[in-house]
């Protein structure tokens, strides 16, 4: 009676000399030469799976019953199954999945300004369940192969937190994404702002590497001393989320909240009201500091003239304190600006805006630019009545992160 550990040793013996064809060919005629419980005994012994040893003894068993071919007309390639054998891939089966991870992820999606890498806190685990509650079967491992993909990559922790972790903060999140969800059904525009890293305008190095002929790259000064002449450049951005496209005025004054908003306005007036011929609403994510944050006071009175002006009601949804870096239009936008301008020293305001208007990705991304020449004077202060006059209303999660600003039109004689 051959035992399970006789098995064993001839299999540890041969199986270095074998693959996958022959290991199934091999285990299959032991356990018919075992007979009864041949293939229990062989699973035992060798490890492989019972369906492969009986795929092994159907295989035999049909190859017995064929004629014999002529050994000159048999063609190999080196193949060990036949064509189209394999698990067929979990994106053949379900081409819908890779969005659908997406869309799970999507509140928590985070990365560095400067790279377009993504990656998520969202478990690998996690996600997999929530996929098989939907009637996909998909691992844990499979979803971190499609995140990896998609673009996404495991991180290691990273210095972002400045202080202690702001209330709410992921409720936060979540709120900002289903009221783009609801603005988006609605065909209504939601964009994302910041200011860009102020750069100084003038023969100075600019990070990055490019190709070009030996000796035939930029010279620039050894030094960087600001040019007090040509000064520094803010640019500050509006992406709008919904189109892929972006619009950048370049100031060359302060970084205000009267700038900020002008530049949200020309948005509105050279690409957003195309784009959004019928919109009644807009929605704005903006960081919670700098010159859109939610404290100052001059951005909500900027935000009630603009409303006034185009008859929008403004919808506005802060990031939390300290998670600046979460902002859409970092990842969407400036970090292709700057990818786009690497290595090329920023000598003029008309390099700058012409760098950011060729900016472009493989899903379409379109910007923008021009000089905003106007001069915005810093310290500028709201009085109290025309502070207490601004038509908003705070909601009632978070009112000092999302609030509505209501246009209020101007009264007829």
């Amino acid at each position: 009676m051959t035992t399970i550990s006789a098995i064993k040793k001839k299999y540890l013996k041969i199986n270095p000399t074998l693959n996958e064809k022959s290991r199934r060919i091999w285990c299959a005629t032991e356990a018919i030469a075992i007979g009864w419980g041949g293939i229990i005994k062989v699973y035992k012994a060798t490890g492989v799976s019972r369906p492969t040893i009986q795929a092994g003894i159907k295989e035999i068993s049909s190859k017995r019953g064929r004629p014999r071919k002529k050994r000159s007309s048999i063609k190999t390639d080196g193949r060990v199954r036949k064509k189209g054998g394999g698990a067929k891939s979990v994106l053949v089966k379900n081409p819908e999945i890779l969005s659908l991870i997406e869309t799970f992820i999507e509140p928590g999606v985070k990365g560095d300004p400067e790279r377009p890498l993504l990656w998520t806190n969202k478990a690998l685990r996690k996600l997999a369940a929530e996929l098989q509650k939907l009637g996909h079967k998909v691992s844990h491992s499979k979803v971190g192969e499609l995140l990896k993909e998609a673009g996404y990559s495991l991180q290691m922790n990273r210095k972002e937190k400045s202080g202690k972790t702001a209330p709410d903060r992921n409720a936060q999140f979540e709120h900002i994404n289903e009221q783009t969800k609801a603005f988006h059904r609605d065909g209504d525009p939601v964009i994302s702002v910041d200011t860009k890293k102020k750069e100084m305008i003038g023969e100075f190095k600019n990070g990055g590497s490019e190709y070009c002929k030996i000796g035939e790259g930029s010279s620039v000064n050894d030094h960087d001393f600001l040019d007090k002449k040509l000064g520094k450049v803010a640019p500050y951005g509006v992406y709008d989320i919904g189109k892929n496209k972006g619009w950048v005025n370049v100031g060359i004054s302060s970084d205000t909240a009267e700038f900020a908003v002008n530049a949200i306005r020309a948005w509105w007036e050279n690409m957003g009201k195309k784009d959004y011929a019928n919109a009644t609403k807009l929605m704005i994510t903006a960081d919670c500091g700098g010159s859109n944050g939610n404290r100052v006071r001059l951005w909500k009175w900027e935000l009630q003239k603009l409303a006034n002006q185009f008859a929008l009601e403004i919808h506005v949804c802060h990031l939390p304190p300290g998670t600046s870096k979460w902002n859409k239009i970092e990842h969407k936008m400036f970090s292709y600006i700057s990818k786009n301008w690497r290595a090329v020293p920023l000598i003029s305001y008309e390099v700058v805006v012409q760098l950011i208007g060729n900016t472009k990705t493989t899903k379409g991304l379109q910007i923008q630019a021009q000089i905003d020449y106007r001069e915005y004077l810093k310290g500028v202060e709201v009085e109290d009545k025309d502070f207490n006059s601004i038509a908003i209303t705070k909601d009632m999660f978070h009112g000092e992160w999302n609030y509505t600003i209501s246009p209020m039109l101007a009264k007829k004689d």
